[in-house]
This record gives C-alpha cells, structure tokens and sequence, in this order.
C-alpha cells in the first residue's frame, strides 16, 4: 500500500547531485501476485483493439460502403477505430467514480465483460452498422483503464512506484505485438487454412477466428481476476472518532486518516490539469500514428502506402509492440533514475516531429524504386523511434498518479484523465486516416498533408511538455 508520507524519489529531480548525503530509501517489495493480475488485465485491450489492425482496412473495403473507391477507405476505418474510444469517454469517469465507491474489482469484471461480448460481436458482424454497435458497446461497458492505474497507485509507493509503472508500457506492447500477430495470422482461415477451417462459418466470417481467439484470452483473464484478485480499497471501513481528527480501520485493522472525497471542481487542481493536458497530447499523437500505420501499409504504392497484405502488416505492427516491450523492460527505470522523469518524457515527446517526416519519405522512395532495401531500412528507423517514444507513458502515468489531491480522489483522477484521453484517441484515429484520404483525394502538398499537420501539432506538443515540472510532486 502507498505511504503517504513517503518522501520524493531521487530520480524524480534531473538536478540531483552525484555524491548524496542522505542514505537512499529503500524500496518496498512489490505485490508480485496483485501486479501481475492487473497486467493480464491491461493486456486484454491491446490484443482486442489492436487484432483489428492488420484487417480492419481490408474488411471496409469488401464491405458496399465505400462505393469501391479505396481512397474512402480511411475515412470508416478511422471510424470504427475511433467510436471505441469516443464511447469510453462518455462513461469511464463515471466507472472510476463508482470504483472509488464500490471497489475496482467488480468494475475490473465488468470491463473485461464488456470486451468479450463486443468481440464476439465484431467478428460476426456483416455489416458497417454492427461493426459499430460492437465498438459502441465495448467502450461503454469498459472503464478498466482508469481503475487499473488507481489499482497501480494504490499497489505501489514513491520507492517502487517506477518499476510498477515500467511494466505497463511493457505489457501494453506485449498486446499491441500479440493482437496484430493474432488478427493478422488468424484473418481469413478458410483461404489461409483451408484443410482446418473449411466450414461454412468460417467462409461467411472470415474474420471471427481472430475475435474469437482473443476473446478466449480475455476469458481465462475474467477467472483469474475473479478468483485471485483481491480488492485494493479497505474491504471495509470504520470511521472512528479520534481526538484529533476522523480516521478509518483499514483491511488490516490499522487506522489511517480519512480524508474526504473531492468534488469535481477540487479536482481541477494546476498539478491534474497540467498532467492531464500532456497526457491526452501524448495519447492523441500516438493514437494518430497507431491508426496511420495499418492505413499506410495497406494502400497501394501510388496512393501513398506500401501495399502489403495482413500477413506482412500483422507482423510489422507486432514487430512494434514487441520492440516497444522489450525497450521498457531494459531501458525504461534506469534511463529515468538517470535523467528524470520530466527530461524523458520531453525527450520522448520530440520523436513525434521525425516520425511524421519519415512517413512522406518512405512513400516517396517506394514511388520511385519500389518496395527496396531504403524502404525497409526507413521503417525499421521509425519503427526504432517508435519505440523510445513510447517511454512517455510510464513518465506521465507517475506524473497523473501523484497529482491526485488525496488518496481517496486517485480514482476520480485517473477517470478524470482517462475521459480526456479518450476523447483525444477518439479524434485522433479518424481526424488521421480522414486527412490521409483527404490529402490523396485532392493531392493536398502531393498527398502528404496529413504528416504535416501532424508534425505540427508535434511541436505544439511540445511547448506544453515543458510546463511540467522537474519534479514531480508528492502529497506530504
């Protein structure tokens, strides 16, 4: 459980001397078997989301809905891509707020609940209208992002807290790299596989066996949740009156001081905003060029893309994740401890401007001499990029987490900013692939607009991560 009291970590400070005076604090063991179970729980949504990519493009372009024009296409994949994440944002507030009440464990069950049902949904769906009302589904029943990292805060302190949050971009690449790999491999059996899966469901679904795989996983995770999870919030609390103040009995009969839950304006606090805001800048550039991506290996060579099946793009999408994971693993706590949180997250920020340059580059050598070694060789750059960028998320979830104003408002915090956030990635994949189409339709800057608006939008973000702190800030 979090100390409260628990002085800043030194790695926090990018000007902390070499030669310390003060003993370092030792660092509290982490609840191996809790964290584990909440990051099964967090890879569930990137296997799920992200198994859609490698097909998701090819799937609206069999459907009537773009008239056979393909240069449409990015308009409804964004789309689709998108509702899952402007529905979360009507309702994952509400679902930290109730977590705060009831507990995060039956929310967890919900969510998870959720995501099953609505990938059963998707891939048996036959039409535009069913694949929204699948991705509609799985967004308001699902407010796991928020509670998960309430689950996080409340699990770990100021001592250990960096290595905790370390593992969630880790686990988060481990499903963004098996959920492409998954939809990808598994799209379309009956043709790929047709000795194992020849029957009539497979053929009038060509798209179920991925859904239905990773809802099998999603599965398994709802048992052991429901079995072994224990939940983080007191199992009851006892308000007692003390000569000095209110106090509550803990799960282990301990008092702590009670502390009154925050109205929504109390929220708005400058160390929530400021987190926030730099939050949804990271997760609205990221969603961008997580969208963008499948869309630019999808589409032909003379329409800005590189023309590659779902095999090929399955692969390089997991190849991303898995490069992503590893990178946390090894490099992401040292590279904090050893330049600060703020500088890392500054310096992650700033991978965004390349990566959209690199883009119009890669289209551009392909036009000219084909899907040769220079291409490959650009992509694996960007691909590197990716990787160090995405270190922003451990930095600015340790940012969210000790922003909260009291340990009772941690929920309504990370549903504060997981609302936000969702409504940036809810923006993000349409307003990308609809301005990728734009660009190809009207040859808008030779059909590269959109990486220039982007890239733009890049450096604004960056005039906002200098505004955070170099130190991040701790409840005394």
């Amino acid at each position: 459980m979090n100390d409260p009291n628990a002085n800043a970590n030194d790695f926090d400070d990018e000007h902390t001397p070499l030669l310390k005076t003060k003993p370092a604090q030792k660092r509290t063991p982490l609840p191996k078997l809790q964290i584990g179970i909440i990051l099964l729980l967090q890879v569930c949504e990137p296997i799920c989301s992200q198994s859609i990519y490698p097909y998701i493009n090819e799937l609206v372009s069999n459907l009537d809905i773009i008239g056979g024009d393909t240069r449409k296409i990015g308009y409804y994949a964004g789309l689709i891509e998108s509702l899952f994440f402007a529905t979360e944002a009507l309702t994952v507030f509400q679902w930290s707020r109730v977590s705060d009440r009831i507990g995060r464990k039956p929310v967890l069950l919900i969510g998870l609940v959720g995501t099953f049902l609505s990938m059963q949904l998707f891939g048996l769906s036959r039409t535009f209208g069913a694949l929204v009302i699948s991705r509609c589904l799985c967004g308001l029943l699902n407010g796991n992002i928020g509670v998960m990292k309430s689950v996080m805060g409340e699990l770990t302190d100021t001592t250990n807290r960096a290595e905790a949050y370390a593992l969630m971009p880790v686990v988060w690449a481990l499903g963004a790299s098996m959920g492409p790999l998954l939809g990808g491999s598994l799209a379309r059996p009956s043709d790929r596989f047709p000795k194992l899966f020849s029957g009539k469901l497979w053929q009038e679904f060509p798209y179920y066996l991925p859904c239905l795989a990773t809802g099998s996983f999603v599965l398994v995770v709802i048992v052991i949740t429901a079995v072994l999870f224990k939940e983080t919030l007191p199992a009851y609390k006892t308000r007692t009156k003390t000569s000095s103040a209110l106090s509550e009995i803990d799960e282990n009969g301990i008092p702590v001081p009670y502390e009154e839950e925050i109205s929504f304006r109390g929220l708005l606090t400058f160390p929530v905003v400021i987190s926030i805001a730099n939050y949804v800048s990271l997760a609205f550039l990221n969603i961008s060029v997580n969208a963008l991506l499948p869309l630019f290996f999808h589409m032909p060579i003379d329409q800005g893309g590189l023309d590659l099946d779902p095999v090929a793009i399955g692969y390089l999408i997991g190849l991303y994740g898995a490069g992503t994971g590893l990178f946390q693993m090894f490099f992401f706590a040292k590279t904090v401890r050893k330049y600060g949180t703020r500088k890392v997250f500054v310096m992650s920020m700033s991978t965004f401007i390349p990566i959209f340059c690199i883009f119009p580059v890669i289209s551009l050598v392909a036009k000219k001499w084909g899907l040769c070694w220079p291409v490959w060789g650009l992509v694996g750059f960007m691909l590197c990029l990716l990787f160090f960028m995405d270190t922003a998320y451990g930095c600015i979830f340790m940012y969210v987490t000790e922003a909260a104003p009291n340990r009772r408002s941690l929920g309504a915090t990370n549903g504060l900013s997981q609302t936000t956030v969702s409504l940036a990635r809810a923006i993000g994949p349409a307003l990308s692939t609809s301005l990728y189409s734009l660009s190809i339709e009207h040859n808008i800057l030779g059909g590269y607009a959109v990486y220039a608006i982007l890239a733009s939008l890049a450096c604004l973000a960056m005039v906002l991560a200098v505004q955070l702190p170099r130190q991040i800030w701790h409840k005394t």
